[in-house]
């Protein structure tokens, strides 16, 4: 059994310990950003492919006490690192922090890599290169106020990277905050789905990988490939049972509208290059007259949050259109805004059920629920 800490959005901490749960994680525990846990290597190996909230599962090796840098190298170099991956492999250190007294994280991160290679050497007389932009194995330094952590990163690219994302349009939703989003809504299979301002269809592609029960790790390889003690075999025996749950693909009731047309195109064409292009209907719309095809569903959606002052004007003019079209259109719908402007709900004249808030990066965010009860719509 080996301990793991499952990296994601904040806000998301406690849906992903009921996923990594699901995977066979034991001794779970949640903290800010993340989800410590326990396991054998193929409830790693299941939680990089099957987890649709993580950012990265990192394998612990040590923690220990610290108070200047000396003692995090002497905390490294005792490591048996040629023991995890060969010298062949290319590496990289990432140190991140938590108040912590010391002036340079650069130079924990310099001292750490001076470590690794040092007992490299020692112990086969060769050192590992270093490559910071897409190595094939990562050792992350976590510092608190006075303890050091280190890990090894077994996913290698971010989790949200599903492996087949080819367009995009300005400040795409990352894939496991969309996940995790729907999973806040309570959508199900099957529950009609509308993202009036898809952009390039993120919430979309995370719905039907999930009604298609698709493992969204299934297009892409992982860090733990290139670890000495990867299970091969194991491997192939999961990646096979996760490949013979996918259903068939087949039209949903899962809609994608946008304004400008070049998000239309850009979300038809990352469902095509998915293998999803006759599941989902997209078509280009203004949110102010997009009107459902049901009576009831889910309506999610990412507005823009206006960072620049004329944004915020016009969208303190568009707030009250969209509630007055909500009213009108929507009733029997459940409406999901995720934004980082609060304003939101004052502007738009209807309170929300429920306000979650989330991070979106550093970015907090609200995902305000509006529940828009059936027969109460009027004509406005």
């Amino acid at each position: 059994m080996s301990t793991y800490f499952a990296i994601c959005p904040r806000g998301l901490e406690e849906h992903l310990l009921e996923e990594l749960r699901g995977v066979g994680g034991e001794d779970l525990r949640t903290t800010h950003g993340g989800v410590f846990f326990t396991g054998d290597w193929s409830v790693c190996y299941r939680a990089n492919l099957e987890s649709r909230l993580a950012t990265r599962i990192l394998w612990h090796i040590v923690k220990g006490p610290y108070q200047k840098e000396e003692d995090i190298y002497r905390l490294a170099v005792r490591q048996l690192w040629p023991n995890h991956f060969d010298v062949t492999r290319t590496m990289r250190v990432v140190t991140t922090a938590i108040k912590c007294p010391l002036k340079s994280l650069d130079f924990v991160t310099l001292r750490v890599k001076d470590a690794v290679c040092d007992r490299f050497r020692e112990d086969r007389g060769d050192r590992p290169n270093i490559e910071t932009r897409n190595p094939d194995v990562s050792i992350h330094v976590f510092l608190s106020e006075n303890e050091c952590t280190l890990y090894l990163d077994t996913s290698g690219q971010p989790l949200w990277q599903r492996g087949f994302r080819k367009a995009s349009v300005d400040a795409p939703l990352k894939e496991n905050l969309a996940a995790g989003i729907l999973k806040i809504t309570g959508w199900q299979p099957g529950t009609p789905l509308v993202d009036p301002m898809c952009g390039s269809g993120t919430f979309l592609l995370e719905a039907v990988q999930m009604a298609l029960d698709r493992a969204p790790g299934l297009d892409r390889g992982f860090a733990f490939e290139m670890l000495r003690n990867f299970e091969a075999m194991n491997w192939a025996n999961i990646r096979q049972a996760a490949e013979a749950r996918v259903k068939p693909a087949e039209p949903m009731d899962i809609r994608g509208y946008d304004i400008d047309d070049k998000a239309v195109r850009a979300t038809r064409r990352n469902l095509q290059e998915a293998g999803f292009g006759n599941v989902v209907t997209v078509d280009q719309g203004d949110l102010l007259e997009t009107q459902p095809l049901t009576d009831h569903g889910i309506l999610v959606t990412n507005p823009p949050y206006g960072e620049r002052i004329g944004e915020q004007d016009e969208l303190a003019a568009f707030y009250p259109e969209l509630g007055s079209a909500l009213k009108k259109h929507w009733a029997g719908w459940n409406c999901f805004f995720f934004t980082a402007d609060l304003r939101l709900p004052k502007l738009v004249g209807l309170k929300p059920s429920r306000k979650t808030p989330l991070f979106n990066g550093p970015l907090e965010c609200r995902l305000f629920e509006i529940r828009m009860v059936a027969g109460s719509n009027r004509k406005v």
